[in-house]
């Protein structure tokens, strides 16, 4: 079986407990992939997986990212602006903690980075995001798992 979507993966800070998760779905499902990033990132072989090196520069990644997106595909990333815009093209976006951004939920994801960037910038320091662990990758996991059944 064939999926017409495609995936597209911000790969600049894609974690490496995901790989191997992200790859078994590929390959099971035959889904065409594009890691696109600044440097050479690598989430395993596949004849399903294609590799795109763009400029490094802020928004690089996520320009070509959006370019090349068409309606009903699956960004995978943890860059809210990026989701926003790929939800706005009518595509899908998940975040590497297993969140699935939605029409219903990404205005309200945005104002709060948007919230917390602006109390950075008036030189308040604020916690980043807690580290990566395996149960962000489970649930992720089962995100990916559950978006891609209801896609078949």
């Amino acid at each position: 079986m064939s999926f017409m979507m495609k995936i597209y993966v911000d790969g600049d800070a894609f974690p490496n407990l995901l790989k191997p998760i992200l790859l078994k779905q590929i390959e099971r499902l035959k889904l065409d992939t594009v890691v696109v990033a600044n440097k050479k990132i690598n989430i395993g072989k596949s004849p399903f997986v294609s590799y795109l090196i763009v400029d490094a520069g802020a928004d690089e990644a996520d320009n070509k990212i959006v370019e090349l997106l068409e309606e009903g595909d699956l960004v995978i990333t943890a860059d809210i602006p990026l989701a926003d815009r790929v939800i706005s093209k009518k595509a899908h976006a998940i975040d590497h903690r297993g969140e699935l951004y939605s029409v219903d939920n990404i205005k309200q994801y945005l104002a709060m980075r948007n919230l917390m960037e602006s109390i950075r910038e008036s030189g308040e320091i604020t916690k980043g995001p807690k580290a990566f662990s395996s149960k962000d990758a489970e649930l992720f996991a089962n995100q990916l798992n559950a978006f891609l059944h209801r896609r078949k």
